[in-house]
C-alpha cells in the first residue's frame, strides 16, 4: 500500500474520531503528510513488521506502535522512532 496514502486515510480516520497509528517505512513521507501517529521503522519496502518469522521483532514493532497510543490526545501529529 501507499505510504502517502496510509498517513491520508489516517488523518481523515482521526478527524472522523477514530484513533489511528501508521507503521511508516519511508521518513520523509511521514513528516511531509504529519498523519497523528506514526512510527518510523528502518526496514525495507514489504516488510513493514521486520523480517518473517522472527515474532519476537514483529512483537516488539507493534509494541512501539501501540504506545502511541498511550500519548495525550492533544499531542498530535507524533513522529517516532522504532529502534530495534
Amino acid at each position: 500500500m501507499c505510504n502517502q496514502a496510509v498517513c491520508l486515510v489516517a488523518a481523515e480516520l482521526e478527524r472522523r474520531g477514530i484513533t489511528t497509528v501508521v507503521i511508516q517505512l519511508l521518513r520523509e513521507v511521514a513528516e511531509r503528510v504529519r498523519p497523528p501517529r506514526a512510527l518510523y521503522v528502518p526496514f525495507r519496502h514489504g516488510y513493514p513488521l521486520a523480517l518473517a518469522n522472527d515474532p519476537a521483532a514483529q512483537h516488539a514493532v507493534l509494541d512501539a506502535a501501540l504506545r502511541l497510543l498511550e500519548a495525550p490526545a492533544a499531542t498530535p501529529p507524533i513522529l517516532a522512532n522504532f529502534t530495534p
